[in-house]
């Protein structure tokens, strides 16, 4: 059985050192310089291209017919960072949330825009997850993100904003938003039928040959669904203040989407949930599993036990040897031609008996007994499950 393996889910945060002042960035080693990707549209036209600079996003910003989505990937060079702050009034403190990943999903209202944290887990591989944090800050004619570099969720965005006479071509920027988060919130179903399947494996693993390599995935995986919990809770509260706080940056016809985004989120909570509970009867099952198999021991050692006790008994009678020329008690049968085989067949005799008792009482082997009807079946119910 593969181990699951979620990367930085729940990673040691990036911190200023403590009593720096407010809006100090401290930038990851590890992380690459920012490139800048814009699609800039409306409903006849899309321009996409990638900037040299942060001076270069000007251009678009002065259209206000248009919607301008950058994308920063990146956060490894203060001074672009810094740029892009001037160029969209982003508060120093906003910025540092950005930089001092990750943070608690939350939104911020501002003068001229929203910032919107959230987080997106991604799906490498069947047994490879990587969780990441994408910060979205939603102006009047724009929505600027900021992510590491890893593979992301947005993809399925960028080609409806593509493709001419969508929804997406017709709206504003708040139904851009709207869309970012609905892809990251619709990126954990997949994600989590992946987890729902391992956990089938482990627990079919659990009740067959449970090992203590079982024991231990079973608390990785309790412990990696404390953490999405951890995620996916506050997020659901965010989409809830998009939709409850009054915006003039977010429409009433974006707010109906918003809800079904949310809908989304409760949904991704519940699946969770859910699972959590499958994994915390896991380890109850796991303990019954290893009590049934020590009972199945003890049980094959008390029957051996048993049967050896009468031939032991006899063996320790026989084996005294009593026989003496004066004593009028001499043990019978010690000069007997056929003593010892008939010893010996006696003491088969009661090996093969009490085996046979064993076995009558479902000692031995276990009770042959079917297991009983489900409920469906015993309330006389078709099992659509059952092979016809």
């Amino acid at each position: 059985m593969k181990t699951r393996r979620i990367h930085k889910l729940h990673p040691r945060k990036r911190r200023a050192e403590p009593g720096a002042s407010p809006g100090t960035l401290t930038l990851s080693g590890e992380s690459r310089k920012p490139s800048l990707s814009v699609i800039s549209y409306n409903r006849e036209t899309l321009e996409e291209q990638t900037l040299t600079g942060p001076a270069e996003i000007r251009r678009f910003l002065d259209m206000p017919d248009r919607v301008t989505w950058l994308a920063v990937r990146g956060l490894g060079d203060e001074h672009v960072l810094r740029e892009l702050a001037d160029i969209f009034h982003i508060h120093p403190l906003a910025l540092e949330d950005v930089v001092h990943s990750p943070q608690r999903p939350k939104v911020d209202e501002y003068d001229d825009h929203r910032f919107i944290i959230a987080r997106m887990v991604i799906l490498k591989s069947a047994d490879d997850m990587h969780a990441e944090q994408i910060s979205i800050f939603l102006g009047k004619n724009y929505v600027l993100t900021f992510m590491e570099d890893v593979p992301d969720c947005l993809d399925p965005v960028r080609n409806r904003l593509r493709k001419q006479g969508g929804l997406h071509r017709t709206h504003g920027a708040d139904y851009l938003c709207y869309s970012i988060l609905d892809a990251i919130i619709d990126n954990y179903f997949p994600v989590l039928e992946a987890y729902g399947e391992y956990l089938e494996t482990l627990e079919d693993q659990t009740v067959l040959k449970p090992t203590r390599r079982t024991l231990s995935a079973i608390h990785t995986a309790k412990r990696e669904l404390l953490d999405l919990r951890r995620v996916i809770w506050p997020q659901r509260d965010t989409i809830n203040s998009l939709i409850r706080d009054e915006s003039p940056l977010i429409s009433a016809p974006v707010k109906v989407f918003l809800r079904d985004c949310h809908d989304h989120a409760v949904q991704v909570m519940d699946m969770v949930e859910t699972y959590r509970e499958i994994t915390s009867g896991l380890h109850d099952v796991y303990l019954s599993s290893i009590g049934n198999r020590t009972n199945e021991i003890m049980r094959v050692l008390t029957i051996i036990s048993t049967i050896f006790i009468p031939l032991t008994f006899i063996a320790g009678v026989y084996g005294m040897n009593f026989k003496t020329e004066a004593s009028p008690y001499n043990m019978p049968e010690l000069t007997w031609y056929f003593g010892y085989p008939l010893c010996l067949l006696l003491m088969l005799l009661i090996a093969l008996s009490l085996l046979y008792f064993f076995k009558r009482k479902g000692w031995l082997f276990g009770a042959s007994e079917r297991a009983e009807p489900g409920m469906l079946r015993s309330i006389g119910l078709p099992n659509n499950s059952e092979e016809k």
